[in-house]
Formats: C-alpha cells, structure tokens, sequence
C-alpha cells in the first residue's frame, strides 16, 4: 500500500485556508512560488513555508526566517524535534546552553543543526542588516512544540 494511501485526508480548517491558497499541488509535487512573509514569531519574520498546515506533512516543516538588524529572538527550546539552518545573508550568534553560557557565532555559508530541548537565544551581530535563514524542522507542525525559556534580554511583560 502506498504512503499516500494511508495518509489521513485534508481537513479544512478555516485558519489554514489562506495557506492551502499558496500551494501548487502538481500531484505529489506540491510548490510555493515566491511565498509573502506571512508570520512574526519572538523577534523573527517567516516567509509562509511548507508544513501540516498547507502541505500536509507529517514529519518536516521548512521556512525562511528574517531577524531584523539588532533583533534577538529570545531564548526557548524546541521540544523533541531537529531543526537545521542555513544562513544565506547576515551574521548571528547563537547563546545556548542551561544558562545560555555558550556562544556560536555565524555567518552567510553556514550550516547550523540545533538538537532538540537545547535552550537557544538568536542574536543579529549587525544593527544594519538582516540575518536570513533558511530554517527546516523534523515537526510538521512547526510552532506548537516550542517552549520559551528565561532570559536577561527578554522584555519584562507590561501590565
């Protein structure tokens, strides 16, 4: 029996709708062309990409993330699921550990595999120029199994 014939069918929920909309389904090959940025996450901007919600996948998510001149994206873990990146503009450091005690700076040209349940902060090092990754996760769901974690630059909540 194929995989395709085992996978359960499409539901329509109504928030995924503007996301089905993007998608060229060729007939298991499904395309993207030249997605908007679609999403604002923890300092990051995401171009829309290809997960469960759109695709129906059920083991990948893949997206493109901006983080803004001097932006962080606060510390948080991602749990139990792999996430790879590959820089194509811009320099970042990566403070990661219990503490967030350890410090990996990147540029353009790299590859990056975080592990999961690892605390990670993402810091721009450029106050003029965007950081772009291209960001691939081992979680079709992309957002639902991401935990914040304590952080000194994390802004305190108003109210």
């Amino acid at each position: 029996m194929s995989d395709e014939a085992t996978r359960p069918p499409v539901t329509a929920e109504p928030e995924h709708a503007a996301l089905r909309a993007g998608v060229e389904d060729g007939g298991g090959i499904l395309c993207i062309r030249n997605p908007e940025i679609h999403r604002g996450w923890n300092g990051i901007r995401y171009r829309t990409g290809m997960s469960a919600k759109n695709v129906d996948a059920r083991k990948l998510s893949m997206n493109v993330a901006t983080v803004p001149p001097g932006a962080v994206a606060y510390a948080h873990v991602h749990v139990d699921f792999e996430v790879m990146l590959f820089i194509l503009q811009g320099r970042v450091r990566h403070e990661y550990g219990e503490n967030l005690e350890q410090s990996m700076d990147n540029q353009a040209g790299d590859f990056i595999f975080i592990r999961p349940g690892v605390p990670h902060e993402v810091i721009n090092l450029s106050d003029t120029e965007p950081v772009v990754a291209v960001v691939a996760r081992s979680d079709a769901s992309e957002w639902e199994n991401i935990v914040d974690v304590p952080s000194t630059r994390r802004p305190e909540p108003e109210g």
